[in-house]
């Protein structure tokens, strides 16, 4: 059997991330039933200039709902989460998929009215994986959770794929963010590609229990603490957002041990996770945010060094710590973010 081929070249621009140029799809035509999807290949070109970083979004907590359970998707707005992730997929077993697919659209506009951002978690195979993108790209949709990815092709044919919807629907290009999650060992070896597959990606996570199953071991600290690490790297290389735990989510009865989880997390670089229970939501917006004992020593920080440097020093002692230009920059980072979250609560 032959196939003739369609060979199409784009150029997209995407709202303050610079431009992309020179995108080549290759796409093979094939009858109906043929199985077009597992045998569609894309040859990619790209080459931009360097993205207009944007800043990376505020999600120090990202609260699961399964988009078809009614009961969770009315009270997730009081829930205090930053953003909430509609699931369409682990928590949506095969028979409710399409009731929840049809649930989206009500169930943004529900879960969004206390101002949290709305993700929504898609499937993972591409015929289920399209239906969920016809039914999710709007502009109450903040961004898409992408799991089990393993290839940055695969992050790529999403943003085509999104891109023509959100032209179809009137809505900015560029729009909708990208949270993708690695969870195979395939997508691991992978990580740095992915994570700068396309300007959309803004942030980055691991599937600590689908990962380490793919490993034939169990999520246990010492399988994932390389992981966990290499994902902040590749993450912060990119210019976007490591989201995570160095532990599991699954286990959520014993807060205290959470909240020490979600420490740890932060002093590995962590900026924010998702909760499978609301009861974790409070811990993590609490320990994912500067405390006022660190704001106020960022802003000391800050004050000793424009003194030092306005005095002809590039480094000066402050409490007996040597403050010098990386010292500095974390501190205008955490402030950053203290601004950010002042912003966000409002007056």
């Amino acid at each position: 059997m032959s196939f003739l081929r369609r060979s199409e070249t784009f150029v997209m621009t995407y709202p303050g991330t610079g431009r992309v140029t020179g995108v080549s799809v290759v796409t093979p035509r094939t009858p109906s039933g043929c199985g077009f999807y597992s045998m569609l290949r894309i040859a990619m070109t790209v080459t931009r200039s360097r993205p207009t970083p944007r800043r990376a979004p505020l999600w120090r907590s990202l609260l699961y709902v399964p988009a078809h359970v009614e009961r969770f998707v009315a009270k997730a707005h009081t829930r205090g989460a930053d953003a909430i992730q509609l699931d369409l997929e682990d928590s949506v077993p095969a028979s409710e998929k399409e009731t929840a697919r049809l649930a989206v659209p009500e169930a943004a506009e529900l879960v969004s009215r206390a101002g949290a951002d709305v993700v929504v978690r898609i499937n993972r195979p591409w015929r289920l994986a399209l239906r969920d993108l016809e039914a999710a790209v709007s502009p109450r949709v903040a961004a898409l959770a992408l799991p089990k990815v393993d290839s940055p092709d695969q992050v790529r044919l999403v943003d085509e794929v999104v891109a023509d919807l959100e032209e179809e629907r009137g809505m900015a290009v560029g729009h909708t963010q990208l949270l993708v999650i690695v969870e195979t060992a395939a997508g691991f070896l992978r990580t740095d590609e992915i994570a700068r597959a396309c300007p959309r990606v803004a942030a980055l996570t691991l599937g600590s229990e689908d990962f380490a199953l793919d490993l034939g071991t169990a999520p246990e600290p010492e399988v994932l603490a390389y992981p966990k690490q290499h994902i902040v790297i590749a993450a912060r290389a990119a210019g976007i957002a490591p989201l995570g735990l160095v532990g599991s989510t699954a286990g959520f009865a014993d807060i205290e041990g959470f909240r020490e989880v979600v420490r740890s997390s932060r002093r590995l670089g962590y900026e924010g996770a998702s909760a499978i229970h609301p009861a974790q939501v409070p811990v993590l917006n609490e320990e994912f945010s500067p405390t006022e004992e660190e704001v106020d020593r960022a802003r000391r920080v800050v004050v000793a060094y424009e003194q030092a440097v306005s005095g002809g020093r590039g480094a000066v002692d402050l409490d007996g710590q040597m403050i010098d230009a990386p010292v500095v920059a974390r501190a205008e980072r955490l402030l950053d973010l203290h601004q950010r979250l002042h912003e966000r609560s409002g007056p």
